[in-house]
């Protein structure tokens, strides 16, 4: 009986690591479930698919995506692609956490990893792209694909990279760029400041705090206007990341600890309140959109993406205010401010693009396919060029039309503003120079705070509150409660994946039923044995 017992749990362990690779790879609530390529695409049959995508009131990029939409249904008249466009991600975003409970999702969906984060904790939403990015036949530069398909290593790695989530990618890069500071050079040369080639965020604050000197009429001695905000910042959670970056300060670890509330977050608020007590300092939350304000001589730095750069100068081809408001001076563009000047650190953004799964793999492919056809290089010029992007591939960016384009900078205040061309540069120029926050179930909601706090500061200030250690006190407090900081769960480690998708589940039953046929025979066979003797 001893050695049937020792066969017996022999056999349960075979069984356990039989069973073993099942739990491997990209699956459950955390982790999406590998999709399995078709052997072939079914052209035979027509596919409808959806395609959510973001756009202002950009008709040129509009055009682009419909021209995308036209040469892939050129290349595949089978596929029928339908176009929703929003004017927001987080509306997107919304949107498909609303249609994942409903099983509505769209098939393609430009959007933001720190949101694929939140969607992978429904049921094997998002597409595993693992193997089809490398499948011979339909993966990324694939002999099968009917278009220039771009090949894997043609990607820009640093952008490829941040497509990954728990070492698996579930999106391709669309579009990136970063912040700059538009700045008035006039204004701080009329203050008697040079601009340095690299700014720090000392120089900015000081020739902020200089720009507010007053005439004895109650206007600004820098603009002899009365309304002058010298520092404005459109977004304040990339504030308060990049800042924390560059002081190698606590933010989050890479799988979801909060670390933000801390001492150096504290100094950083205390400076901003500082800085908006004297109106140096606003937000565009707060105030507007820079671009107004530096456009109308009513402020000096501007930081805004680099995608905004068409809205940025006296020629701006994007205006927002009235013509006659308009003040003529030089703009320079330059990165955002640094705490090291030698040690250069900007946050890399911009959207990228993933799929949804569906019943029918054919459908996935179909999607997959329409997905890639967004990286070619004629989709990739043709939006980089409507604002201050950087195509994510390094075949866009070394093709012959985009480095003329880059070239002919200036050469118009349309299609080669300078202003964009440059604000594109610095990404170009800086790429190694760039970082994402880590992304993890609750990653959307720690940049939210982030901002939120700096919001939280400056309008108390306006209002009158001492922002002191009390204060920042309770706002931590108040921002852990409002966006749910302390129930974050990390999308790594050791974290529950949640049930497996029912392809696993049936290959684990199958597991248990052979070995338990095995057992059953063994067993059998042994009792008769057992009697003989």
């Amino acid at each position: 009986m001893r050695k049937l017992k020792k066969t017996v749990l022999l056999l349960g362990a075979l069984a356990m690591l039989t069973g073993l690779p099942a739990l491997t790879g990209c699956h459950g609530k955390k982790e999406s479930a590998a999709f399995t390529v078709p052997a072939e695409f079914d052209t035979s049959r027509n596919y409808e698919i959806t395609f959510w995508a973001k756009n202002d009131t950009n008709k040129t990029q509009t055009a682009i995506y419909e021209q995308a939409i036209a040469g892939f249904e050129k290349a595949y008249p089978n596929v029928n692609v339908n176009m929703r466009l929003y004017t927001d991600y987080g509306k997107i975003y919304n949107d498909v956490i609303t249609n994942i409970a409903t099983d509505t999702t769209p098939n393609v969906c430009i959007t933001y990893p720190d949101h694929i984060a939140t969607y992978m904790t429904g049921d094997n939403t998002v597409v595993c792209l693992d193997d089809l990015f490398t499948d011979e036949k339909y993966g990324l530069g694939g002999s099968g694909v009917l278009y220039d398909s771009v090949r894997q290593d043609e990607i820009v790695p640093e952008f490829l990279e941040e497509c990954k989530l728990n070492g698996h990618y579930y999106a391709l890069p669309y579009m990136r760029s970063t912040e700059a500071c538009y700045v008035n050079k006039d204004y701080v040369e009329a203050l008697g400041y040079e601009l340095p080639e690299v700014l720090t965020w000392d120089f900015v604050w000081e020739v902020s705090e200089a720009a507010m000197e007053k005439n004895a009429d109650g206007t600004y001695k820098v603009n002899g206007q009365n309304v002058m905000i010298p520092f404005i910042y459109k977004s304040t959670d990339n504030m308060m990341i990049q800042m924390l970056k560059q002081l190698d300060a606590g933010y989050s670890t890479a799988d979801g600890e909060i670390e933000i509330f801390n001492d150096q977050t504290r100094d950083l608020l205390k400076t901003v309140a500082t800085h908006s007590a004297t109106g140096a300092f606003s937000t565009f939350k707060i105030s507007s959109y820079p671009a107004n304000f530096l456009n109308a001589g009513q402020c000096i730095f501007a930081i805004d993406s680099t995608a905004g750069a068409t809205w940025m100068g006296s020629d701006a081809p994007l205006l927002d205010i009235a013509e006659d408001q308009l003040v003529d001076f030089e703009t320079a563009v330059l990165p955002i401010p640094q705490y090291d000047t030698e040690n250069p650190k900007m946050i890399s953004q911009g959207p990228s693009v993933c799929i949804f799964n569906k019943e029918d793999p054919q459908e996935v492919l179909a999607s997959w396919l329409f997905m890639q056809y967004l990286l070619t290089n004629s989709v990739q010029i043709a939006y980089s060029e409507t604002e201050g992007y950087v195509p994510v591939t390094l075949k866009a960016q070394q093709d012959g039309e985009y480095q003329d384009y880059i070239a002919r900078a200036g050469e118009n205040n349309g299609l080669f503003y300078d202003v964009k061309i440059k604000a594109a540069q610095i990404l170009v120029n800086n790429t190694e120079n760039t970082f994402v926050t880590p992304v993890f179930n609750g990653s959307a909601s720690l940049r939210n705070a982030a901002g939120q706090m700096i919001e939280e500061v400056t309008k108390g200030v306006r209002r009158k509150k001492t922002v002191d250690d009390a204060f920042i006190d309770s706002l931590y407090e108040e921002m852990t409660k409002l966006y749910k900081l302390d129930q974050v769960e990390a999308a790594s480690g050791s974290t529950d994946l949640g049930p497996l998708p029912r392809t696993a589940k049936a290959l684990l039953f199958g597991i248990a039923g052979a070995w338990c046929i095995i057992l059953a025979v063994f067993l059998v066979t042994t009792v008769k044995k057992c009697k003989k003797h």
